[in-house]
């Protein structure tokens, strides 16, 4: 599960990176400062968590359950909150109005604060 969970880790990441790149480069003449500064905020989270994931992958006070559920909510968590900003954000480029995908931005941050509360609580029970 650790080598799972730390592939996935670096994958985000390295696409975090790259869609960072992606703002700052090609979007910065397309879109508006306040779409760039949103997609920006789906690309930090989506660092944050990949960073997270690292974490996760590499922490020995969870058990494999504990770490499965983590990393589920994190992953669907940063697809509903950082992929619909980013779709949200870039109609201007791809005229397609997502407004309908709007509702799973909130859910997907709701998965991450979940996933966060879980492994608080897991490393809270943890035998010391």
């Amino acid at each position: 599960m650790e080598r799972k969970i730390t592939s996935v880790a670096t994958l985000m990441g390295m696409i975090a990176i790259i869609l960072g790149a992606f703002g700052a480069h090609a979007l910065k003449k397309q879109l508006s400062v306040e779409q760039l500064n949103a997609f920006e905020t789906g690309v930090k989270y989506q660092m944050y968590h990949a960073l997270f994931l690292l974490f996760l992958g590499l922490n020995t006070l969870l058990n494999e359950k504990g770490k499965k559920t983590v990393f589920q909510l994190v992953i669907f968590g940063v697809l509903f909150f950082s992929g619909s900003i980013y779709l949200l954000t870039t109609k201007p480029i791809t005229g397609v109005d997502f407004k309908f995908i709007g509702i799973v931005t909130p859910i997907g941050g709701a998965l991450l604060i979940l996933a966060w509360s879980i492994l608080f609580w897991n490393i809270w029970k943890a035998k010391r």
